[in-house]
């Protein structure tokens, strides 16, 4: 008599089986790896500038900081890459306001100002000066890691 099988009272009794299936598991994996590969560069969001270019090599922010960038335009037009309204423009004041509260929410975000090449000086020294009142200890300037032309 085979020991997977017992005789109980003329019925044929099997022993139940204990091992988990995984290929469902597995078809769950590969449909959520497809979703997150596709919905990916669709959260991407800001504002079109033309970055400086530089040979600086990347810097990668932590992983568990949360970076917010605040965009200036050649205008002088100032956007915060924050919620659905990204590309709207929004005065000095407005961001001082809104980066002061998500840095009190939230004191590990790291703000990366991305400046147009075409911007004045004076409109960057006047973010970071507002973003320092605002609580911002440090601030990151973004750049096209392009290297610079004739270098």
């Amino acid at each position: 008599m085979s020991p997977i099988r017992t005789v109980l009272r003329g019925r044929i009794r099997r022993r139940p089986m204990a091992e988990i299936n995984m290929v469902p598991f597995i078809d769950i994996m590969m449909v959520l790896l497809v979703a997150f590969m596709i919905t990916t560069p669709m959260m991407t969001q800001g504002v079109k500038v033309e970055l400086p270019k530089t040979s600086s090599e990347h810097i990668a922010p932590p992983d568990d900081d949360e970076v917010l960038v605040v965009s200036i335009k050649a205008d002088g037009s100032y956007y915060l890459d924050l919620g659905a309204d990204h590309d709207k423009a929004v005065d000095l004041a407005s961001v001082q306001e809104k980066v002061a509260k998500l840095v009190g929410l939230r004191p590990n975000t790291q703000v990366l100002i991305q400046g147009d090449t075409h911007v004045a000086y004076g409109a960057v020294v006047q973010l970071m000066a507002g973003l320092q009142n605002a609580g911002v200890d440090h601030v990151g300037l973004v750049t096209d890691p392009a290297a610079l032309d004739g270098q």
